[in-house]
């Protein structure tokens, strides 16, 4: 097990520095400054490079518990879905044009035979997922194929020059897994962790609240091991997306968090990489209960809070425009000095020479050393 690197100390403190000296109260635009303070961190540089070469990759995967109810929408929803994307008509889609994004879709299990291009296709390791409250997702082996997999999608989108990663997800009935993963590894009932997902009914609800109690039971032996986790309670999906978000940690290359089953992911990432949530920002924060617990978990407070719960990647979509933002204003506001502009009143007893913006500002969250430097494409 190896730890994430560090972000970069000496941007850090040269984005602390400079926006105690643009022209505005010092904490005035809020987390824009924090988000900018990182941005600058996990680039290396300050002030950071634009945003201008986003990737979304969102990961496709049946599960057994939508057989059964878990849903309330059949399991040939995956794959039309996936048809969609490819289509440019689904959500994730139009917002990920808005944003100037480019989406691609990794079929990692979705069940069937299906005529997709061999850049989906060719990272298929499973079709679809045991029943978790009764049986394992996958074989450990799978498991492993997966997260290798995930991290070799995020190996190729780095190397072709990605400078921010988005994860999504396809799969009816994924956050039933979600929610498991999230209930072991956060140590949550599953009264907790459990939300209706896509807008299932009392009846439905109840079978998928009693799916996800005994899936964690099955699962918290395996707690401490998140390779047996994944293959026990999780599915391929989920293997692959945390194998993408700890690569990416080790490449030293941000990522935007999404969902619930972003989130999901993302705790097993921390734990095959320690240390990686410093290279990660929470989009957003859905409606599915799960997901605050984990974000709460993983210490990272979302950008946004808008009451989605649709996931593929949405929430993170919508965060875009505003780590933009912060990157733009620490860019390019004038400081005090150039605008002449003058600073604040010094307090009491400090001579005017005091007046000067002070440059004590937090470390982000998680921050601390050191980086080098729409239709779906597949």
């Amino acid at each position: 097990m190896r730890t994430a690197p560090d972000l970069d100390v000496t941007a850090i403190e040269a984005a602390r520095r400079r926006e105690a000296e643009l022209t505005k109260p010092a904490g005035s635009l809020g987390r824009l400054e924090e988000l900018a303070i990182w941005l600058c961190g996990v680039q290396g540089r300050c002030p950071p490079d634009p945003l201008d070469r986003i990737t979304l990759v969102i990961f496709a995967g049946d599960h057994g518990v939508a057989e059964v109810g878990a849903s309330a929408y059949p399991p040939a929803v995956t794959a039309q879905m996936v048809a969609n994307f490819l289509a440019g008509g689904a959500a994730a889609n139009v917002l990920a044009s808005q944003a100037g994004v480019r989406l691609r879709v990794a079929d990692v299990s979705v069940a069937g035979d299906h005529p997709w291009p061999d850049a989906v296709r060719r990272w298929h390791v499973a079709n679809g997922s045991g029943r978790i409250d009764v049986t394992d997702a996958i074989p450990v082996e799978t498991a492993v194929t997966a997260m290798a997999a995930g991290r070799a999608i995020a190996d190729e989108e780095i190397d072709a020059g990605t400078d921010l990663l988005i994860a999504g997800d396809m799969g009816i009935g994924n956050t039933t897994p979600a929610a498991a993963l999230i209930g072991v590894l956060t140590g949550r009932t599953a009264g907790e962790v459990t939300g209706r997902g896509t807008g299932v009914d009392d009846q439905a609800f109840a079978r998928k609240r009693a799916m996800v109690t005994a899936a964690i039971r099955r699962g918290t032996p395996w707690r401490d091991d998140p390779v047996r986790l994944v293959a026990a309670i999780g599915g391929a999906d989920l293997a692959a997306m945390a194998g993408f978000l700890a690569e990416a940690a080790d490449r030293r290359t941000p990522v935007v968090l999404d969902g619930v089953v972003t989130g999901a992911a993302a705790l097993l990432a921390e734990r095959l990489t320690p240390g990686a949530r410093r290279w990660w920002v929470a989009g957003h924060r859905s409606t599915e209960p799960g997901h605050a617990i984990a974000l709460a978990e993983l210490g990272l407070p979302p950008i946004l809070d808008v009451g989605l719960r649709l996931g593929e990647g949405t929430g993170a979509l919508l965060a875009v425009p505003i780590l933009r933002a912060a990157a733009a204003t620490l860019t390019h506001m004038a400081t005090f000095a150039s605008a002449g502009v003058s600073g604040r009143y010094p307090p009491p007893g400090a001579s005017r020479d005091d007046s000067a913006p002070a440059t004590g500002a937090d470390h982000p969250p998680g921050a601390s050393a050191t980086r080098s430097n729409a239709v779906a494409e597949p």
